[in-house]
């Protein structure tokens, strides 16, 4: 009965929102939420697909060093409540009061919606278990005792090729304006610099830097639609040349062509903003 404790807490009006379901968390798993793309590991020949959800270490730098853990039904999250589960995905806080830090987008996540959440959870209970462990992360910056207070329910706009569903796709749930605003201090400046880019991204392929989206002259605005879509689902530019990891093009090669619309619609109307210097 630990599976239905989700939606007991959940206030979804029936009018509002689809049902949650494992189809759906599919979707959103394996396309624009990505979950692989940090919590799968990686090999020298790509993901290792016989693991997947098993745990990679995502970043190490002078702040912390960051590993995603394993979220199969192999791992401690077996443990869990699907509320606990829900609530370490879009709050942060794991079961035993612990906070989860970055590079997990917490703020963002906070926007998932009801239906959204229980679907990914319940999706993750179907996948094959692994027996991967990870060791924790370690952090030599502060954590927060939270992302924001305790959430009670949250809906999505209506599905649809909109700037208000892009944004929710670009934000909540594919997390784009995560990797593509500045970095401060504090995390990325969704405040001051949403979409501006400029965020470094070390790995084995070295030091990728994300790119500008905004509608300044240094962003989006060379690049048809076409072109766009281009980059984001097969990470290839016009000229052929390939771009560097860590973005998910093979998840995002998965979204449906309306959330692709509904995404870039909404990229198309930031606020222009120069590269960060």
């Amino acid at each position: 009965m630990r599976h239905l404790l989700l939606f007991a807490t959940l206030s979804i009006p029936a009018a509002a929102v689809a049902a949650p379901s494992v189809e759906r968390g599919e979707y959103l798993v394996q396309g624009p939420v990505a979950c692989g793309n940090c919590h799968t590991p990686q090999g020298p020949n790509g993901p290792d697909m016989s693991n997947e959800f098993g745990g990679f270490m995502v970043e190490k730098n002078e702040m912390f060093e960051a590993w995603a853990p394993n979220i199969t039904p192999g791992g401690r999250v077996a443990e869990w409540s699907d509320a606990e589960f829900g609530r370490a995905v879009r709050e942060g806080i794991r079961p035993d009061g612990s906070v989860i830090g970055p590079p997990m987008p917490m703020l963002l996540y906070r926007g998932l919606s009801d239906d959204d959440l229980a679907s990914i959870v319940l999706y993750m209970r179907t996948v094959a278990a692994s027996d991967m462990t990870t060791p924790a992360s370690t952090y030599n910056i502060p954590l927060p005792p939270a992302y924001g207070p305790p959430i009670d329910s949250v809906t999505a706009p209506e599905r649809g090729v909109t700037v208000e569903y892009g944004e929710y796709l670009a934000g909540p749930v594919a997390h784009c304006v995560e990797c593509h605003s500045t970095p401060g201090p504090m995390g990325p400046m969704l405040d001051t610099h949403l979409g501006a880019g400029g965020f470094p991204f070390h790995g084995p392929w070295g030091t990728s830097v994300s790119s500008n989206l905004t509608t300044h002259a240094n962003g989006l605005v060379e690049y048809s639609d076409a072109e766009v879509k281009a980059m984001i689902t097969t990470g290839t530019r016009p000229d052929g040349s390939p771009m560097l990891p860590p973005m998910g093009y093979a998840y995002y090669a998965r979204m449906t062509p309306e959330d692709l619309d509904a995404i870039l619609l909404y990229l198309r109307q930031l606020p222009p903003l120069p590269d960060p210097e």
